[in-house]
C-alpha cells in the first residue's frame, strides 16, 4: 500500500501494528504491517506499507472513515472474528446486526 506520508509513530506499527479497514462506516477487517519505508525524496516522497497477505475479519465495529493515519489503542482495536468466538465465515450482515442489537 502507498500513501503521502510516513506515520510518526513507525515503531509503534511495527511492533505489531496492523492497518484497519474501514468499509461502509464499519471497520470489518485488519492486515499486519510487516514494513513501511520511505520511497524517493523531497515532493514526490511516499511511503510504502508491506502488508501481510492474511486479511483477518474483525468484529464489525462503527468508525467514520477517515485520510491519513489513525492509531487504535488496544483497548479501541475491534477483536478478531475467530478470537470472539465467530467462525470467520460468519457472513458480515449478520454480525453487524447482532452487534447492534447487544448479542454479540
Amino acid at each position: 500500500m502507498r500513501t503521502r506520508q510516513t506515520p510518526r509513530r513507525l515503531a509503534d506499527l511495527l511492533d505489531g501494528g496492523s492497518l484497519y479497514r474501514v468499509y461502509r462506516g464499519q471497520i470489518l477487517s485488519r492486515q499486519d504491517i510487516l514494513d513501511i519505508a520511505t520511497v524517493g525524496s523531497g515532493p514526490g516522497a511516499r511511503c510504502e506499507v508491506t502488508l501481510s497477505e492474511d486479511v483477518i475479519r474483525t468484529l464489525p465495529t462503527p468508525r467514520r472513515a477517515f485520510q491519513g493515519w489513525r492509531y487504535l489503542a488496544a483497548a479501541d482495536a475491534p477483536p478478531d472474528l475467530e478470537t470472539a468466538g465467530l467462525a470467520n465465515d460468519a457472513p458480515p450482515d449478520l454480525v453487524k446486526r447482532l452487534r447492534e442489537l447487544g448479542a454479540w
